[in-house]
């Protein structure tokens, strides 16, 4: 069963989604998984797959909801949409907890946390400075924004994106409008936030079917350079961890993935799929990729 819900921030954004409930749900209020996209995603962008397996499975509640300027969500006052600012999705995830609270039919001490890819991140972070979360799962995350940075951006291109950072700035404090960037292009060459061919054949097909738009502001990827979403994955313990991650990703590189679980502390698991990094959305790889993650929601959370 699902609901839309709408819920304000600390700062009075209102944020848009979905709650799911099980069809037969018991009477008693139930545990509750938060769940938002990565970067420039929608909730539509298969989170409804998620949720709705989550759920059948177990006895369990899902809000999904859009980040703000995205979607079917707001954004701030005088902010511009299409930008991806981490520190304000973190303290979106954590608002996202206070409204599951104030739920009748949630579990207000059994609530996790779900990201993939960039918000993969944000759910390391919040897992360790909002003790509220019981449990995070983290799938194919971005780890480290400045060496991510610099595996997706050629050398010889860097100075460029540096002088393209800087005039935006200098355009938005005389008031002009935010520069603004694809998503994705055919062309590897030719600037863009994500610039590799399975990002690209992934989104464009969702630009056909959803209201994805292909770009985001400057300072979106200037903010991604900066993020150290793992700085504090030492810290989530003794919250349990789950980490899934691709086999052989190249947007969000399994490499360093790998460096980051191994710096956080038990109990923590690993789950290593096959194939790239948005094999984890669908196709062969799903219902391996939902069973574990179920195995580890029963373990830790719906117990």
């Amino acid at each position: 069963m699902r609901t839309d819900v709408s819920f304000q921030t600390c700062d009075n954004v209102t944020l848009r989604g979905w709650f799911y409930t099980p069809t037969n749900s018991p009477p008693s209020p139930l545990p509750c998984l938060i769940m938002a996209h990565g970067f420039s995603a929608l909730k539509e962008m298969d989170l409804d797959a998620f949720a709705s397996h989550f759920c059948s499975a177990l006895p369990l509640t899902c809000l999904v909801f859009d980040n703000r300027g995205f979607g079917a969500s707001d954004t701030g006052l005088s902010q511009p949409r299409q930008e991806i600012l981490p520190a304000q999705q973190i303290s979106d995830y954590s608002d996202a907890i206070t409204y599951a609270q104030t739920r009748p039919d949630v579990q207000k001490d059994k609530i996790a946390v779900w990201g993939s890819s960039y918000s993969g991140g944000h759910v390391l972070w919040v897992g360790a400075v909002d003790r509220r979360v019981k449990a995070v799962l983290s799938q194919v995350p971005c780890v480290d924004g400045w060496a991510n940075f610099h595996r997706l951006v050629r050398p010889d291109f860097v100075p460029q994106m540096n002088e393209l950072f800087k005039s935006d700035r200098l355009a938005r404090a005389a008031g002009e409008p935010p520069g603004l960037l694809p998503v994705v292009d055919a062309d590897v060459h030719k600037p863009s936030a994500l610039p590799t061919p399975d990002s690209y054949a992934f989104f464009s097909a969702w630009g056909e079917k959803s209201g994805w738009k292909n770009e985001v502001t400057v300072k979106s990827i200037e903010a991604f350079r900066e993020y150290l979403p793992s700085a504090h994955i030492h810290h989530i313990a003794p919250t349990p961890l789950l980490m899934t991650v691709a086999e052989c990703d190249v947007l969000t590189p399994t490499d360093l993935a790998l460096e980051a679980y191994a710096r956080a502390l038990e109990p923590k698991r690993l789950h290593i799929l096959p194939g790239g990094h948005f094999d984890a959305y669908s196709g062969q790889y799903f219902e391996r990729n939902c069973k574990r993650q179920v195995e580890f929601l029963r373990e830790f959370l719906c117990g």
